[in-house]
């Protein structure tokens, strides 16, 4: 059940209402049922392999607790598999058999091994991820073992976060189920607020922009430098638009029940380096490879010195790139990331000491650099294939002088926009609602809007509501809706 259907605008007042209406004993129940007819709305059958995962990982948290040295590690390891083999299984499976058939065939080794038409379920990457910290989080002895099975089976399949996260951690999710949550008027508006902001980034932002991106990335060997330029910068605003507006939506609707998600997104597209950037933007995925991969990989590489560091960096990164789609582009795209941080970390002293006295114009340019690059790497998360982004990358710059000579000449900018699919108005639509997004989020970043906008006037809270409800209903791209841009992960 996507966020933005006609469903869902109906089940989350329905839940919502029954949430609060029932006693609290009976509060699991309902939103563990609410959460199998979300997830059933997809593909109902894949609820079994959930259901499957949650009854392995639920006895070997149980296990973990109970037993003593390698059988301790031996139970984590069980469990471990049994996620990561499914994950490969069902993500994995064809582009494992492609590669492998392609390198024997390279030896003259010809073998046949048969593919399979396997349908990914919907969040699997996600609720596997989440799995596996509780079971980690139990062996290192950070959490202890959830005891109510129904408790946890609704850890893994909270309705609000179960197909695009946030990744939670156990410490902070588990306890919250366990916990009376009152009805609060506070919690409330806070999350409509939220939902909300939600749904005017994914309606009025990245359903909008995806009008043109789509029509470039469908064929970019149809359009020139500068149109394969600006679709590659509107994707990357899409793609904001659109996971963000996805864990707003998430965190919002969670919030009216009174209970807290991590926050996922902070302004990454203001940070200077790349480093910041990973620091700001999906930051549930990158803690959850910082803690359970980088750092032990990295402490067991300590002898390494700044070469085990980088090695690190570049593994966890390249695996990151894998966890986003069974495909060589998503390995370089995380690559080009780990390759970016692994140099500011061998530059970190030298740069701090050489722009320290300028720091107040390096800033700045960082962040541009950083966008730049950032929606450099995006070309290969956003091309159809590897082969399509290599095209891109390699006719950036095809036709560029020209229109750069002549873009103040009437008619050259509407002739490249027109170029993308977009109505002249709807482009200008897409940005003007792009700089109110950005500058609503920038500005609540460094000075904590809710706080001011909550002593503002009840009329002036109202027409801020009724202004962003408007730009939804009458702006909103419903003629190109799309599904959220990570449900495919």
């Amino acid at each position: 059940m996507s966020f933005c259907s006609l469903q869902f605008l109906i089940f989350f007042p329905v839940v919502t209402a029954l949430y609060f209406a029932v006693p609290h004993p009976a509060r699991w129940a309902l939103l563990l049922v609410a959460s199998c007819i979300f997830y059933m709305a997809f593909v109902p059958a894949y609820i079994l392999i959930l259901a499957a995962m949650i009854v392995v990982d639920y006895f070997a948290g149980l296990a973990i607790a109970r037993a003593a040295g390698r059988r301790r590690l031996a139970f984590l390891v069980l469990s471990l598999v049994a996620n990561i083999g499914t994950l490969a299984f069902f993500k994995y499976y064809n582009f494992f058999v492609a590669n492998i058939s392609d390198l024997l065939n390279l030896t003259n080794f010809h073998v046949s091994i048969p593919t399979l038409e396997i349908i990914l379920p919907i969040g699997l990457s996600f609720h596997t991820f989440q799995a596996m910290s509780y079971t980690i989080e139990v062996y290192r002895g950070n959490q202890p073992p959830e005891t109510h099975f129904g408790i946890y089976a609704l850890y893994v399949m909270f309705y609000p976060q179960l197909v695009a996260g946030p990744i939670e951690r156990p410490q902070n999710l588990l306890p919250q189920f366990h916990r009376k949550h009152d009805f609060s008027y506070e919690n409330v508006r806070i999350g409509l607020q939220h939902m909300i902001w939600g749904f005017f980034k994914k309606t009025v932002v990245a359903d909008r922009l995806a009008l043109g991106v789509d029509t470039v990335y469908r064929d970019p060997s149809s359009f020139q430098g500068q149109q394969l330029i600006l679709a590659t910068v509107l994707f990357a605003i899409q793609l904001y638009a659109d996971f963000s507006g996805y864990s707003d939506i998430a965190v919002g609707s969670a919030k009216v029940m009174g209970i807290d998600l991590m926050r996922n997104f902070k302004n990454p597209y203001g940070a200077s380096n790349i480093s910041e950037f990973w620091r700001r933007w999906h930051i549930s995925l990158y803690s959850w490879f910082n803690d359970y991969l980088y750092t032990p990989l990295a402490v067991s590489l300590r002898q390494w010195g700044k070469a085990g560091v980088v090695f690190a960096v570049l593994v966890t990164f390249a695996i990151s790139g894998l966890w986003h789609g069974p495909a060589w582009k998503f390995v370089v795209w995380g690559a080009l990331h780990g390759l970016a941080i692994s140099l500011e970390l061998l530059t970190r002293r030298k740069r701090t000491k050489l722009f320290k006295p300028i720091a107040w114009f390096v800033r700045p340019l960082g962040v541009v650099l950083t966008f730049g690059y950032v929606c450099f790497c995006f070309i290969f998360f956003r091309a159809l294939s590897f082969a399509d982004a290599c095209y891109v990358v390699s006719h950036l710059l095809d036709g560029l002088g020209p229109f750069l000579r002549n873009s103040l000449r009437p008619g050259v900018v509407s002739q490249t926009v027109g170029a993308l699919g977009f109505y002249r108005q709807e482009f200008w639509l897409g940005i003007l609602s792009t700089v109110i997004m950005f500058a609503v989020e920038s500005i609540h970043a460094r000075y904590n809007l809710r706080p001011l906008f909550e002593r503002r006037h009840i009329a002036v809270r109202w027409a801020a509501y009724y202004a962003i409800g408007v730009a939804i209903v009458f702006y909103g791209a419903y003629n190109a809706t799309q599904p959220f841009i990570y449900f495919q992960f």
